[in-house]
C-alpha cells in the first residue's frame, strides 16, 4: 500500500520555520529599542584671525601611523 499524500511540503515546511526564526528573533530585539535623544555637539566659534587648525589626540595618532 502507499503512503497517504501529505499537504505540507518539504519546501513549505522549511519555509515556514524561516520565517517563525525571523519574527522571533525580531520580536526579541524590538522591546528593547528605546530611541536615544540625539545629541549634537555645540560648534566651536571659528578663530578671529583665520586658521581654525587644531591639533587633536586623532591628529597626533595619525602622525604617530606615518613615521617609518
Amino acid at each position: 500500500m502507499s503512503q497517504p499524500k501529505s499537504k505540507l511540503s518539504r519546501r513549505q515546511l522549511f519555509a515556514g520555520a524561516g520565517t517563525a526564526g525571523a519574527v522571533a528573533a525580531a520580536a526579541s530585539l524590538l522591546p528593547g529599542a528605546v530611541q536615544q535623544p540625539v545629541v549634537t555637539p555645540e560648534a566651536k566659534e571659528p578663530p578671529a584671525r583665520g586658521g581654525g587648525y587644531q591639533l587633536t589626540d586623532h591628529v597626533k595618532r595619525y602622525y604617530k601611523s606615518t613615521l617609518v
